[in-house]
């Protein structure tokens, strides 16, 4: 019997039916090849991972080493500052290093013979207080006695302060203390020591570092670099010049004031308030006040009093009067610019920011301003504050044009 048509056909649909699973991948396959990652994202993976860590690396690193910056910092703007002194001694034939040793001794002898003339005063007047102080208890106590009809002694006041609860925890407080203010005297000196050995590289190696920092960049950038460089040694020595000279002029004022009065060590006094008040930021008016205050409360009560209204009014003086003048014409910045400059110092650095901002702000509009383009100001009276009469040059063209008609 002869095959018909559908069943010739059967065999030949099984067959292309095998052929197409054959070519069809199975299933499970088909997942797994679908689940498979990129081969990229493994990489990208541990790049982005290896990121974070070195990030996290250099943020502690930086945090670590924060101390030293800053120290590396203030070395070099105080190189910069002794920089005009130790160029013109090498001119002159000079060894740089040697130049620069000798700046750093006679800067050296004037700071050791003024903290030697400040602490044989204040010892004195230790133990002047000290010696005196019985007189000074007995005197408070009569007046007390006098004003208020109360009975109090001497003895009984002296027995209550030294079997006082008050004075033994202070005592013990203090024994305490110590430890942790010869730490910070010690790490004061660390700091001084390394600030001084980093300025006084910068100072007597500047021509090496300058080449050395030079032979990296093109000449265009070199050139850059330079000029850079000689405006911060004129913005900075013009402003120590500035808090020098403002030094000068308080260290004046206040020495006609307490050699008046009669105060002891008038001449070291002055030299303390004129220096510390200009070169030590926020406090340093009110540190530079409360010495002679106290030595003149050695002398009188009222005369304590006259120091401090003479502060008071000679601050104001200063702040508003001669610092902005002097500041800004020897850094060439506006007060307000100067004022905002040792503000966001302050917040960044603290102390050394406020000391070291104006220079620096200064350095960076005067390095900038090379590279603005500046145009002639038009002939307006708007520039020079006046406003223009908008309401009565309108009025008369409408009566102008009214008449004309």
């Amino acid at each position: 019997m002869a095959p018909t048509d559908e069943t010739a056909q059967v065999p030949q649909q099984e067959a292309q039916l095998g052929t197409l699973q054959t070519d069809r991948p199975p299933a499970g396959d088909g997942a797994v090849a679908a689940a498979r990652m990129p081969r990229w994202l493994p990489r990208a993976m541990v790049l982005a991972l290896a990121l974070i860590a070195v990030f996290q690396l250099g943020s502690w690193a930086f945090h670590q080493l924060t101390g030293l910056l800053i120290n590396i910092l203030i070395a070099f703007f105080l190189a910069l500052a002794i920089e005009p002194a130790v160029s013109w001694m090498a001119s002159r034939g000079m060894r740089r290093g040697l130049a620069t040793f000798l700046v750093f001794l006679g800067l050296t002898i004037a700071v050791a013979g003024f903290v030697t003339l400040l602490g044989s005063m204040l010892a004195g007047q230790i133990v002047r207080m000290v010696e005196g102080f019985p007189a000074y208890l007995d005197s408070v106590i009569n007046w007390i006695n006098t004003t208020f009809h109360t009975e109090l002694r001497r003895v009984d006041v002296q027995d209550s302060l030294i079997h006082s609860d008050w004075l033994k925890k202070y005592v013990q407080n203090s024994a305490t203390g110590v430890l942790d203010v010869s730490a910070q005297v010690l790490g004061g000196l660390f700091r001084l020591l390394t600030v001084g050995l980093f300025s006084f590289y910068f100072a007597a190696d500047g021509p090496r570092l300058r080449r050395g920092l030079c032979s990296v960049l093109p000449p265009a950038r070199q050139a850059e670099v330079l000029r850079a460089w000689e405006i911060a040694v004129d913005k900075t020595g013009g402003y120590l010049y500035s808090r020098g000279l403002m030094a000068l002029i308080s260290g004046i004022a206040h020495y006609v004031l307490l050699a008046a009065l009669g105060i002891p060590y008038a001449p070291v006094l002055a030299v303390w308030v004129g220096l510390v008040s200009q070169f030590i930021p926020t406090i340093g008016t009110y540190l530079a006040g409360a010495l002679p205050m106290l030595i003149a409360f050695t002398v009188a009560p009222w005369y304590a009093v006259w120091v401090l209204v003479f502060v008071v009014i000679y601050q104001q003086f200063e702040n508003y009067m001669l610092q902005p003048k002097l500041t800004a014409r020897s850094v060439d910045i506006h007060p307000a610019v100067a004022f905002g400059s040792v503000i966001a110092g302050t917040a960044l650095l603290g102390a050394v920011g406020a000391l070291i901002a104006i220079p620096a702000v200064a350095t960076l509009q005067a390095f900038l301003g090379a590279y603005v383009k500046r145009y002639a100001v038009m002939d307006d009276p708007r520039v020079h504050g006046h406003r223009t009469p908008r309401g009565s040059g309108s009025l008369a063209v409408r009566l102008r044009r009214l008449f004309s008609r």
